[in-house]
This record gives C-alpha cells, structure tokens and sequence, in this order.
C-alpha cells in the first residue's frame, strides 16, 4: 500500500485517465471520502478514500 500523507490542495495522479485525458486530480477534501477536482477540465467527484489510495500513482505537493 502506498505509504502518502493526503492534505487538501494536493495533486494525485491516478491509475485511469479521466475521459477528458487527464489523470490528475487536486485534493479539495479528505476524510472518509476525497472531492477530487479534474486538472484537466474542472469536473469534480467524490470517491472512498480507499480507492484514490488504491489507484495513487503519484502525489506532488502544491
């Protein structure tokens, strides 16, 4: 399991791209779940915080 520390304004890179052909994510909350918001186009979703831990790839810090 990957071993990041989560904080708000992070940038993941996650496994699959999003269909706009981004793959990376800003952290606008954390906790049980994450509100991701799309680098690419601005789209924002929930997802488990076991997924986005599961599918990191990548973490930069602002």
């Amino acid at each position: 399991m990957n071993n990041y520390e989560y904080e708000v304004g992070d940038i993941v890179k996650l496994k699959k791209k999003h269909p706009c052909g981004s793959q990376e994510w800003e952290i606008l909350r954390t906790g049980a779940d994450f509100r991701l918001k799309c680098m690419g186009c601005g789209h924002m979703i929930m997802v488990a915080r076991t997924l986005v831990e599961k599918n990191t790839r990548g973490l930069r810090k602002p």
